[in-house]
């Protein structure tokens, strides 16, 4: 059986990769970007999606790039810590939370890729614009080129792994439309500074109105003794705020930033030199998706951003396409058909994933920051800090669960690791950490 994945970034391969485990060896990539190349910035990973690149063998060579999170700690704009909580490890996990640069995550899972599958597994500048299923039941995918030229090719069933502007979403929800803009800007960039904390700290701080999120995405400093630091800065709008969004989606000067967090300060962390020590960092609209009422049709379904991009609250992106590309190969490998193996990793995801999308709407678990400044300014008298404090407490355990990742069920073995299926003379290993 052939698969092709729409898509080489971090669910696409991925999927390849847990695939393969399963024993399915027909597998090619095809993604839009001239190159594969590593790029982007800082994300983090949850202690569900480490587990899960653990059952892949591939925790320590990501691990190496990165840094073990152990705390996650929010302010208020004034510097005062609103509300800390242990993470990864120092929370009691098996599996440390990881952040590090996306293009490192990357690379090591397309090393991995290679070295598995083989050579020539992906390919690059190939984007797909529509498809069809043929009466074979295989799908014809078209794919485009930047030369302008296009080509199609076959397999028996379609992954779009393609992100939140996904070709093959496009296909089967023509009339859906661009993204949908939840009415903030974000500034993003990395910087090189000195540590701050313990070198292992996410710190979140604002008010109803400003946020700055920074963690380091290198485990080490470099011989000047600077970190490179992962930083955004996003800014909501009021509802009868008239907003000129011609001008985004491109580089900035710092400097723009710098009259509204002048003098923000959390703990070691100055906000305004964290961000005039980055170069180039990009403006942009937050956009997520609208959740789908489905994402499987026979041969082809939808994994990761494609299936349900989300607003950046909460650091479960990354996180659940990683799990998504984990529970597909899992329905594949304990299914004979592919229609019902992709209609079975929907039923497990999708619900889920709606819930998520929902959430982060409304903030995730970042939505402490506002509950804090909302009690704060008000001139009733407001709920006592214990109160507060067990108000907190419950948003991230509340949030934890939902995302996967509390305690109890993020140590768990993965329930996706499967017996890698025999060819001729091949024994059949078990996943690594199953």
């Amino acid at each position: 059986m052939r698969i092709l994945i729409a898509g080489a970034g971090i669910a696409g391969l991925t999927a390849a990769l847990s695939l393969h485990a399963a024993g399915l060896d027909d597998i090619r990539l095809v993604d839009a970007a001239p190159e594969i190349r590593p790029l982007g910035a800082g994300i983090n990973l949850l202690p569900n999606a480490v587990r899960e690149l653990a059952a892949l063998g591939l925790d320590e060579a990501v691990g190496a790039s990165a840094v073990s999170t152990t705390e996650l700690v929010y302010f208020s704009r004034h510097g005062e810590v609103i509300w800390r909580e242990p993470r990864g490890r120092a929370a009691g996990h098996r599996w440390p939370q990881l952040s590090v640069h996306r293009g490192k995550l990357q690379m090591v899972l397309l090393a991995a890729v290679e070295e598995r599958l083989g050579g020539q597994r992906v390919r690059a500048d190939a984007r797909v614009t529509d498809f069809r299923l043929l009466p074979t039941g295989r799908v014809q995918v078209n794919l485009a080129h930047r030369t302008g030229g296009t080509t199609t090719t076959e397999a028996d069933a379609l992954i779009g792994a393609d992100g939140i502007r996904s070709g093959v979403r496009r296909v089967l929800y023509p009339g859906e439309g661009p993204p949908v803009w939840q009415r903030q800007v974000v500034w993003r960039g990395i910087a090189k500074i000195p540590p701050f904390a313990d070198n292992r700290s996410m710190f979140i701080g604002g008010d109803r109105t400003w946020k700055v999120v920074a963690y380091p995405i290198a485990p080490r400093p470099d011989a000047a003794g600077l970190v490179d630091t992962n930083w955004a800065v996003a800014r909501t709008f009021g509802p009868d705020e008239v907003v000129d969004r011609a001008e985004w989606d491109r580089v900035v000067d710092p400097a723009k930033l710098l009259a509204a967090l002048d003098g923000w300060v959390f703990g070691p962390l100055d906000v305004a030199s964290l961000v005039t020590a980055a170069k180039a960092p990009f403006e942009q609209a937050m956009v997520d998706r609208d959740p789908l009422p489905r994402w499987t049709f026979g041969p082809v379904t939808l994994i990761g951003d494609a299936a349900h991009a989300m607003c950046p609250m909460g650091s479960n992106g990354t996180t659940q396409a990683i799990v998504d590309a984990r529970a597909l190969a899992a329905a594949v490998a304990g299914h004979p058909e592919v229609d019902t193996a992709f209609t079975a990793y929907e039923r497990e995801r999708l619900d889920r994933m709606t819930l998520l999308q929902n959430c982060n709407r409304a903030l995730g678990p970042e939505v402490v920051v506002a509950m804090a400044d909302r009690a704060s300014s008000v001139t009733r008298p407001g709920p006592s800090a214990s109160a507060l404090d067990r108000e907190l407490a419950e948003v991230s355990r509340r949030y934890a669960e939902l995302g996967g990742f509390d305690v109890a069920m993020a140590n768990t073995d993965s329930s996706y690791s499967v017996r890698r299926r025999p060819g001729p003379g091949r024994p059949t290993p078990q996943e690594t950490g199953s």
